[in-house]
Order: C-alpha cells, then sequence, then structure tokens
C-alpha cells in the first residue's frame, strides 16, 4: 500500500495519544493506573468495534496482524492473537489494537480525503484500508502507528509512576551497572524459559533488559519487548550510562 501521510514528530504522535486520553477521560472517567482500558477507549469513546479474523485465509497472506476499515468502523486482529484462546499473545493482542487505533486517530483524514481509494486485495467484497505486516519493512504511516499505540498503552506518567513504584525510586536503571553474575542468572533463566538459543552479546543485553521489563510490562498488559522499548525511549533502562565530567 502507497499512503502518503505528513511527518509527525514522537512528542505530536504522544500528545494525540494523551488527548484521546484525556478526551475518554472527561466522558467515562480517567485512566489513572495500568492498563489503560483499550476497549472501552475503542468501543464506548470511539464507536468502532473490533473483531478477530483468519487473515490468511481471508487475504491470503500469514503475516497480517491486524487491519482497519475505515467506513465499517471495523478493527480486525488475526485470531492467532485472541488471548482468550492464546493468554501469552495479550500484549500483542492489545498492542495490535492500539496500532489500528493510530490509525483511525492520525491517518483516516488523509485516506477519506483520496476518495476512500483501496490499495490491495483488489476484487474483494470488503477491503481493510490499511494492514498490518510484520514482514513489510517499516513504513513512515506504520512507525506512525507503532509509535501512537506506545503512547496509548504506555502513558508517560503512568509509566514514570509505576517504575518508581517498581523501583523504589525515579532513577534509572544502566546494563553497565548490573554485575556480571546477576547478568548471567537473568541470561541462564531466561534462556530456559524461551527454550534455549546461543544469541550474541547484544541480543543478551536485550534479553536482560526485557527480563527487567517484565513486571511493568504485566501490568500495563503490553509485551516485554514493547515495555523494553518504552522505558529505554524514557530513559529509565539505559545499555551504558553516560559519563559526567563530575563523576
Amino acid at each position: 500500500m502507497s499512503v502518503d501521510v505528513p511527518f509527525l514528530k514522537a512528542s505530536v504522535i504522544e500528545a494525540e495519544a494523551n488527548l484521546l486520553l484525556a478526551e475518554f477521560g472527561k466522558a467515562y472517567g480517567e485512566v489513572v493506573e495500568p492498563p489503560v482500558t483499550l476497549d472501552e477507549i475503542i468501543e464506548l469513546h470511539l464507536g468502532l468495534y473490533s473483531d478477530f479474523m483468519d487473515m490468511k485465509t481471508e487475504f491470503g497472506h500469514s503475516d497480517i496482524h491486524g487491519a482497519i476499515f475505515f467506513h465499517e468502523k471495523m478493527i480486525a486482529v488475526d485470531m492467532q492473537f485472541d488471548p482468550k484462546l492464546y493468554p501469552n499473545k495479550r500484549g500483542r493482542y492489545r498492542f495490535t489494537l492500539a496500532h489500528e487505533t493510530g490509525h483511525w486517530c492520525l491517518h483516516r483524514k488523509h485516506f477519506l480525503r483520496r476518495g476512500g481509494e483501496q490499495f490491495l486485495f483488489d476484487g474483494a467484497p470488503s477491503k481493510p484500508d490499511f494492514v498490518c505486516r510484520s514482514s513489510e519493512k517499516k513504513k513512515p504511516v506504520e512507525w506512525q502507528a507503532d509509535t501512537f499505540a506506545a503512547y496509548l498503552l504506555m502513558p508517560r506518567t503512568l509509566v514514570k509512576d509505576a517504575w518508581e513504584q517498581w523501583r523504589g525510586e525515579a532513577g534509572a536503571i544502566a546494563l553497565s551497572e548490573i554485575d556480571d553474575t546477576r547478568k548471567q542468572k537473568i541470561i541462564t533463566a531466561e534462556l530456559l524459559r524461551r527454550g534455549g538459543m546461543e544469541l550474541s552479546a547484544d541480543a543478551q543485553e536485550t534479553m536482560i533488559l526485557e527480563h527487567l521489563s517484565r513486571p511493568l510490562a504485566e501490568q500495563f498488559a503490553v509485551s516485554a519487548p514493547a515495555m523494553r522499548i518504552r522505558l529505554e525511549d524514557l530513559g529509565f533502562l539505559v545499555r551504558k550510562k553516560e559519563v559526567s565530567l563530575f563523576d
């Protein structure tokens, strides 16, 4: 699909996600603790509905996670992420919903301005306006939806409060300050949990940070990788502590 959308700074996307949360809060009650009530935001406030779909059978692609139909006001999520059947996919399910919500909030007006053209699946009786394909190179429009999803599911203030409660202070955890013995214990535990595999040094660092992210990921009902990225973005997890002139 080729959809031209304007460049948006991350700060602008965060402001859009915060606006949605504020509007929902004014109408239905402020979200003051995790997890963000995503289903209610989508259904009650935006007036959308969501359903599961066998994407491979429907469209012939096995890498489609979600899709949005603007005119039908519908979000579809691949059935492999149904959290009732696959509880360990709950984080992926919520992120997919939030990603498609990002398309609705950020891109709907650009698409409809072009007359609601369809860019994929010509000839299908009902065609999505956007699809999320994991195998495709990340395009600006998809980066924007991903970024919106992260800000919506993991708002800065809620993450900060949760981090301080879990950590006991506001300070960051630097990977370089964790002793080697603890690092090895984390790696060993994670490899056992994931079935064991050979990992590069960078992959081991990421594994450690995701292990540290898991308590907050569970609170916010997102995946450990998503929370790890958010915590790194906010500066709560750092791979190497910057050396100050005064240290």
